[in-house]
């Protein structure tokens, strides 16, 4: 039975008054009677979502049991899972917060707590928060992985996101999945941003320079290959703020490089440190702040590594962590945060900047419940409008629930099993593979699954499948060249996704092992043994390189569930496990 605001709010009064109210959440003695009631702080409050994956409306959004840290990300946020998680960050377990943050009793928490998220819902908190700071002295900030993620961002090539977010006040975004559209669409809709896009790390090929045919749309800098500004300057009150760009490094190696050709991207430490200190240096900021999409672990490193970045509001691996992490570095200190994903949380910042430096701050990761915050009227007939042409093919009933569909963990997910037992179905297949994406909604228990869940799995602008013959040896391959960059202990090689979801194939992962021996015992669901030099016929879908030939992935999930009308799992391909006994991040 889901509960009403008023109750809600008065709940919220009630454990205030009792002491129960997390640090996470609030930092002043004595606690509000609203749970967005955020006492002003210092002289610069900064707002930042991230990862929202075009979700307009609210979701429901399970957080992972399984997010395993190795070498030094081992028990450390962002790899804290359950309760892990809650006593790290004084949350106590039970209540709302335990819902927002964690994994834990998620079914009988969403059905009271309700959904998750929505731009309407998220419109009215970052109007609330920005009127009680005060004019001119806040800035709502982007982290990119906006423009996909749904059915109407992928009929409308991610329009449909540019213009909430110009709804929204958006001033300054960065991006990934953004550039998996083509390379001109990508300038369009940056055009038609009302606010800047910003990357230091996208650059025009040095081969590409001398006959680049976009050279004329945009912010292409001819002298540096920048293809959108590296950094700008934003004026807070008395303050004068740098805000650098950096877009998902490893872009044209996890997605398609044909979209994006003539683009380049790249961690670039080197030419961050040179950027700083050139902005430090030439603009005279009394604040540097990075807007990333490197993804945690890499911020992390970041961090300890560059000089002269105050704040990092990172994205990518949807990690909504609710402290702010404080890294030393030879410079002094960096904050790093990360703001989860899918519009279900909004990070607030409030600095005390003096002198050019933070001297203190206050950090809250507010999650966005659609039962506790009243729909603002212009972005709800704004998202009521761009979803009409669309009603009919969103609201399609496919099939019923049979338990908790979800996609976000380490190894597998109970929607992705859904894709899997399709590609196997349809493409008459022993074996199939999906990726490890991060993003997607949750189905319920006994819920109908529409279109639109579907489409909220796997809309993106490589969707088609097929079916071909693979050895042993190459799946081996692939299951080893994911794992490592899952589990390479340098987060500058890990890529953020997670591994490979698999039907009909079970295996054994070592995350410990060594480069190409995590992998083993692999054998299909009968129990017989995957032989190296044996060939199996494989269904998948979303190949990075040449275009596959076979129908849309949410064709082939569709024609499978409304075959079988109630969604039954017989088996999860969830691998077992090696050396992750006591791991935090493994519930």
């Amino acid at each position: 039975m889901s509960i009403s605001r008023r109750e809600f709010v008065r709940l919220m009064g009630l454990a205030g008054a009792a002491g129960l109210l997390p640090r996470s959440a609030f930092s002043q003695r004595k606690a509000p009677s609203d749970f967005y009631e955020i006492p002003a702080f210092g002289n610069a409050r900064i707002l930042h979502f991230t990862d929202c994956h075009a979700q307009l409306l609210p979701t429901y959004f399970r957080e992972p049991s399984v997010n395993l840290g190795v070498g030094d990300g081992y028990g450390k946020a962002p790899h804290l899972v359950g309760k892990q998680l809650l006593d790290q960050f004084q949350i106590p377990s039970g209540g709302i917060e335990e819902y927002a943050y964690t994994h834990l009793n998620f079914e009988d928490s969403a059905r009271r707590y309700g959904k998750v998220g929505g731009f309407s819902h998220l419109a009215t908190l970052v109007k609330k928060l920005r009127a009680e700071y005060g004019q001119g002295r806040s800035l709502l900030l982007d982290g990119g992985d906006t423009w996909q993620g749904s059915g109407t961002s992928y009929w409308t090539r991610g329009r449909d996101m540019v213009g909430a977010c110009n709804l929204l006040g958006v001033e300054l975004m960065t991006g990934h999945w953004e550039f998996t559209y083509q390379d001109k669409e990508v300038l369009d809709n940056a055009a038609a941003f009302n606010g800047e896009f910003i990357s230091q790390n996208c650059k025009v090929k040095e081969d590409s320079q001398f006959d680049y045919e976009l050279a004329d749309i945009g912010d292409f800098n001819e002298d540096t290959g920048h293809v959108f500004k590296p950094y700008v300057m934003r004026q807070m009150g008395d303050l004068r703020i740098a805000v650098i760009g950096q877009s998902y490094p490893y872009t044209p190696i996890a997605n398609p490089q044909r979209f994006m050709p003539d683009w380049t991207f790249g961690i670039n430490e080197d030419d961050m440190q040179e950027l700083v200190d050139q902005v430090r240096d030439v603009e005279k900021p009394d604040s540097v702040m990075l807007l990333s999409h490197n993804g945690m672990d890499i911020d992390l490193k970041m961090a300890s590594r560059v000089r002269g970045i105050d704040a990092i509001f990172g994205g990518h691996t949807h990690d909504g962590i609710p402290g702010a992490i404080n890294v030393s570095n030879p410079g002094g200190k960096t904050l790093v945060t990360n703001a989860g994903s899918n519009g279900k949380f909004l990070g607030v910042i409030d600095l005390d900047i003096k002198g050019k430096k933070v001297r203190d701050f206050r950090y809250r990761l507010l999650p966005v419940f659609s039962n506790l915050l009243e729909a603002d009227s212009e972005m709800q007939s704004y998202i009521d409008t761009v979803r009409k042409p669309y009603i009919n093919q969103l609201t399609e009933r496919l099939a019923i629930a049979d338990g908790t569909l979800y996609r976000r963990g380490n190894f597998n997910g109970t929607f992705d099993q859904i894709i899997c037992d399709a590609l196997r179905a349809v493409g008459n297949a022993q074996i199939s593979l999906s990726p490890g994406f991060r993003w997607g909604t949750t189905v319920l228990s006994h819920q109908d699954i529409t279109m639109e869940h579907v489409l909220d799995q796997t809309s993106i602008t490589y969707p088609e499948t097929y079916v071909r013959d693979m050895s042993g040896e190459d799946l081996k391959l692939i299951l080893e060249d994911v794992a490592d960059n899952l589990f390479n202990p340098d987060p500058y090689y890990q890529q953020g996704g997670d591994m490979v979801r698999l039907g009909g194939l079970d295996y054994v992962i070592d995350p410990l092992g060594k480069v190409g021996e995590r992998i083993s015992s692999m054998q299909l669901d009968n129990g017989v043994a995957i032989e190296a030099s044996k060939k199996y016929k494989v269904a998948g879908w979303a190949t990075v390189g040449s275009q596959s030939p076979g129908a849309p992935i949410w064709d082939v999930v569709a024609e499978y569930l409304r075959s079988q009308k109630v969604a039954t799992l017989s088996k999860i391909n969830t691998p077992k496990l090696k050396n992750v006994s006591g791991n935090p991040g493994y519930a």
